[in-house]
């Protein structure tokens, strides 16, 4: 039987000469794999526009259990981007937080909050007319932990406390972990979840403090979730917003 559900598109590879295996989370379905033809007329500009990182689509298919790879019967945009895929600062952000979603969202069951997130998220940046989206990536990354049951908790900080990146808690002492922020780069922390998008503008970071963060979070995620890698966007994101 033949659904639709909305997707987010994360990843896109190569399967052989004819077809593309494009990775989404979908609304209805979690994550999902399907098998998409590539486009051989004069409409193959198009084609590719669907599978943009982070494109919005909406889609058919025939979805079956134990099926690791599914086809499509019917894909269309489900949101045209205004300014997502030409603003080169908000294309470079789309992309690092496609390979960022592709690595950490393993679960194929569906999850309806996140995915309302990531949609809003995606939403927002593509709306967003000025420079004040400079720290839309860090908000991104650490409101995400709360879905992924990674959110530190920040109820015993005190000033001067260090932050434990294997417990994801703050402690007046170094933590035995071994793998901890000092007190000045902890403040940080709180600082980082106090932020929303239509806030973050108001604090104020230079190219290298918001570089350092974006290590601390990746780093961060890689404690906590198995096969995390260093992401190969990680670096090109770190030059922007100088």
């Amino acid at each position: 039987m033949f659904q639709k559900t909305i997707g987010i598109v994360l990843h896109t590879l190569k399967y052989n000469d004819s077809s593309n295996v494009v990775d989404v989370y979908t609304k209805e379905w979690g994550r999902t794999s399907f098998v998409v033809g590539i486009p051989r007329s004069r409409k193959s500009g198009m084609r590719s526009a669907l599978f943009q990182p982070l494109a919005l689509i909406e889609v058919e298919a025939d979805i079956r259990p134990n099926v690791r790879l599914h086809r499509m019967r019917e894909v269309k945009l489900a949101y045209p981007f205004r300014s997502l895929p030409f603003h080169p600062y908000k294309s470079s952000i789309a992309m690092f937080l496609a390979e960022f979603l592709y690595r950490a969202l393993k679960e194929e069951a569906p999850n309806e909050p996140l995915f309302a997130y990531l949609q809003h998220s995606i939403l927002w940046l593509d709306a967003c007319e000025d420079r004040s989206f400079a720290n839309f990536h860090l908000v991104f990354l650490m409101r995400l932990s709360r879905f992924l049951g990674l959110y530190p908790n920040l109820e015993d900080y005190d000033a001067g406390d260090y932050f434990d990146m294997v417990n994801a808690s703050f402690s007046p002492i170094v933590p035995s972990s071994g793998v901890y922020l000092k007190p000045d780069e902890a403040s940080r922390i709180r600082l980082l979840m106090r932020m929303n998008y239509d806030t973050m503008h108001l604090f104020g970071m230079n190219r290298a403090e918001r570089g350092r963060c974006l290590t601390v979070i990746n780093d961060y995620y890689r404690l906590h979730l198995p096969d995390f890698p260093i992401l190969k966007s990680l670096d090109v994101l770190k030059e922007l917003f100088d």
